[in-house]
């Protein structure tokens, strides 16, 4: 089977031949209809992600497929079942072996393509909103990055929580997607995002997927009490919280990291995926899948994300 793997740590990933896989005592194998590209998979290329695996590996989070083949002690699972899973590796090949535990089964109003791109992108946006932030309706949300793979899904689910969303994104065309998302006021990447933010009334909460000073920028626009998540730092820079500010303003500065849960709390992620999923069938939510690519076409989707040509969401289908 083919698959895109990183041979060796320091080396550029590759599209190869390797052995299908079998799986093991609680394992699933998993025919991959598509799998979903993160700004992490950049991440691991350079082994500065902190759940980069040991090479080799497949690259690949996020994956949607038809379960091919049963382990040993796996019973609530057959054989034709379509279902997804936040593997965090594996998913950029034809097929993929997954623990069974992860699996969740897609409702058949729900495309494997929406599947792929639902999985670390609304679910990093809902639990940080929801279990995380706590962000009530009636508040205010300032979402940076707004057009990207992550901004856009908070731009959507803080509107379907009842927020009111201001949207930060760089040219017409981007700010435009997040405006069909649900946003209520947008703000251009070249304006000065906090003079904006104060004559808007300020942010309650403030999901930020950029860093560096559009972090800092936002950090001053926010309301006392109110809630930052540093969901990343896309501009390359990780901003240093001036704690007295914190103390001033009654500021709070929420971590998260989905992955994380995955180690002590899988439920809590799981619960969530099935809430989106369910959301995404009664039509509730829309994933946007700005392109679709074959697997031989992996490296020009990583392209769209270095380039940050990509408006939501970039999906392999092997």
């Amino acid at each position: 089977m083919l698959a895109y793997r990183i041979a060796t740590k320091g080396e550029a990933p590759r599209l190869c031949e390797i052995d299908l896989p079998h799986p093991q005592v609680g394992q699933v194998r998993v025919a991959i209809k598509a799998c979903g590209l993160n700004f992490a998979d950049l991440l691991m290329q350079k082994g500065t992600y902190q759940d980069t695996p040991p090479a080799p590996f497949t690259q690949g989070m996020e994956v949607a497929g038809v379960v091919d083949a049963i382990g040993p002690g796996v019973a609530h699972l057959k054989a034709g079942d379509r279902i997804a899973v936040y593997a965090g590796q594996g998913g950029l090949a034809e097929y993929g072996v997954f623990d069974a535990e992860r699996a969740i089964p897609l409702p058949d109003a729900v495309s494997f393509e929406e599947a792929a791109a639902i999985q670390i992108a609304y679910g990093t946006s809902h639990l940080a909103l929801d279990h995380r932030a706590r962000l009530q309706a009636g508040e205010t949300l300032l979402v940076t990055g707004a057009a990207g793979g992550v901004g856009l899904t908070a731009v959507e689910i803080g509107k379907l929580m009842g927020a009111t969303v201001i949207a930060q994104a760089r040219g017409a065309e981007k700010l435009a997607v997040a405006k069909a998302a649900g946003a209520d006021h947008l703000i251009d990447a070249s304006e000065d995002l906090r003079t904006h933010v104060k004559e808007l009334g300020g942010a309650d909460v403030v999901y930020d997927a950029i860093g560096g000073d559009v972090f800092k920028a936002a950090f001053r626009a926010t309301n006392p009490e109110g809630r930052l998540l540093p969901i990343g730092f896309a501009g390359g820079d990780v901003p240093q919280i001036p704690a007295n500010h914190l103390l001033v303003k009654n500021l709070t500065v929420i971590g998260f990291y989905i992955g994380g849960y995955l180690t002590f709390r899988p439920q809590i992620v799981r619960d969530s995926f099935e809430t989106l999923f369910r959301w995404c069938a009664e039509g509730r939510i829309k994933p946007h899948i700005s392109h679709v690519l074959p697997l031989s076409e992996t490296e020009k989707g990583l392209q769209l994300l270095r380039d940050r040509k990509a408006t939501g969401k970039v999906v392999i289908t092997p």
